[in-house]
């Protein structure tokens, strides 16, 4: 019997995505930084740049609210990934993963969730061993043709521009639980406890 993709979305109790491509268009900045070094000769180090849509950020407090935890695995290092990890409060956040599911697997050993209770969220081919195994998993619109064709779920947006948010919304209304969490993210006489309460910038602890 075929499960269709609301009622994967109903077990659903961590969400993990990918980064370039998902929280972002998949672009990266690299610009030079000149520095001086002691004896007055100057290098030059690497400075990675990434954009992030707010619209995703506010998607983790709804998450949450929904009582989700939320994170991301990436192949690249990058500390512009770390800050919006911290500035997110990303539960989860594993960076120079070649093999994904070694960091699925760690989560599930800390979490004690199965597989059916995991989404992830990718865009390219080497997300296809988490999509294949996960509950629900999800491609954003401008993924790659073999990643779509093996997604339970693919986003109306693309990564960058409100992706994760759609998975994100996607699986709170296959719960019922989107309007109640997106009444309380709002709700001025009921305010967000600190560990969901965002964008305070990515360098506060």
């Amino acid at each position: 019997m075929t499960v269709s993709a609301e009622d994967r979305a109903r077990r659903i109790k961590i969400i993990l995505f990918d980064v370039d491509g998902v929280w972002t268009d998949g672009t990266i900045w690299i610009y030079p930084m000149p520095l001086v070094l002691p004896d007055g000769s100057i290098s030059s180090k690497m400075v990675e740049a990434k954009g992030y849509s707010a619209h995703d950020g506010a998607g983790m407090t709804l998450a949450r609210l929904g009582g989700m935890k939320v994170g991301i695995i990436t192949k690249r290092i990058s500390e512009t990934v770390a800050m919006r990890a911290r500035d997110l409060k990303v539960e989860f956040v594993f960076q120079g993963q070649a093999f994904k599911m070694q960091a699925v697997r760690e989560i599930m050993e800390k979490e004690g969730v199965t597989l059916e209770e995991i989404a992830y969220v990718g865009d390219d081919v080497i997300d296809l061993p988490v999509m294949r195994a996960c509950g629900l998993a999800v491609a954003v619109a401008n993924a790659r043709a073999q990643v779509k064709s093996e997604a339970h779920y693919v986003t109306p947006n693309a990564g960058g521009y409100g992706a994760a948010r759609d998975a994100i919304e996607f699986i709170l209304s296959a719960k019922g639980l989107l309007e109640k969490c997106i009444e309380a993210s709002i709700d001025e006489h009921n305010p967000l406890p600190p560990s969901m309460d965002i964008g305070k910038g990515g360098d506060l602890k």
